[in-house]
């Protein structure tokens, strides 16, 4: 006779919220334990002025990795497209810490510097120099040939996913749990 498993009313909201199954999220909150050391917060280690949150809980973590579900293969055109938008929504609020809605050079430079700050042999200078390389590279893709007196302002959404437009976002922005199960796919 097997088990009876019920599922709390909760655990069946953060279901819907989510898309991830209720073994799915009791994996992921046995890791959010472990992360958070069995407190009920976890630290955001971002940086930035913003209203951002400076500890996230059970919940919020949840809704982050909802983000990186893979695509669900019976999506239509629409649906894959609509999901893609999100993720990059999500990627792009990322980079614009101020939450102004533009990707400035500073704020790149922050992203490049964090992401490069693990590499001993790259120095601030050079994170630097990525950084507004890509912001010239953005300006020319989203504006095209600019006079020499024009300021890029910073990277818009809508730049964003002309930068972003021919990748393959919905598949690079997605993750496995570690045990080898798979998350529940976009819906």
């Amino acid at each position: 006779m097997g088990v009876v498993h019920s599922v709390s009313r909760e655990v069946r909201e953060l279901e819907g919220k989510t898309g991830f199954s209720s073994d799915q999220i009791d994996h992921l909150h046995r890791r959010f334990k472990k992360l958070s050391r069995d407190q009920p917060t976890n630290r955001n280690l971002r940086r930035g002025p913003s209203g951002l949150a400076e500890e996230i809980n059970f919940e919020d973590f949840l809704t982050i990795m909802s983000y990186f579900r893979p695509i669900d293969v019976s999506m239509d055109e629409e649906q894959v497209e609509l999901c893609r938008k999100e993720k990059l929504r999500f990627l792009f609020h990322m980079y614009d810490s101020d939450s102004d809605g533009r990707i400035s050079l500073e704020e790149y430079k922050n992203v490049v510097e964090e992401l490069l700050s693990g590499n001993p042999h790259i120095e601030k200078e050079s994170a630097h120099f990525v950084a507004e390389g890509a912001m010239m590279e953005a300006a020319n893709v989203c504006v095209g040939q600019m006079e020499p007196d024009q300021v890029y302002e910073g990277i818009t959404f809508e730049d964003f996913l002309k930068i972003w437009q021919g990748s393959d976002i919905e598949t690079k922005m997605h993750v496995c749990l570690l045990n080898g199960e798979t998350m529940a796919p976009c819906h």
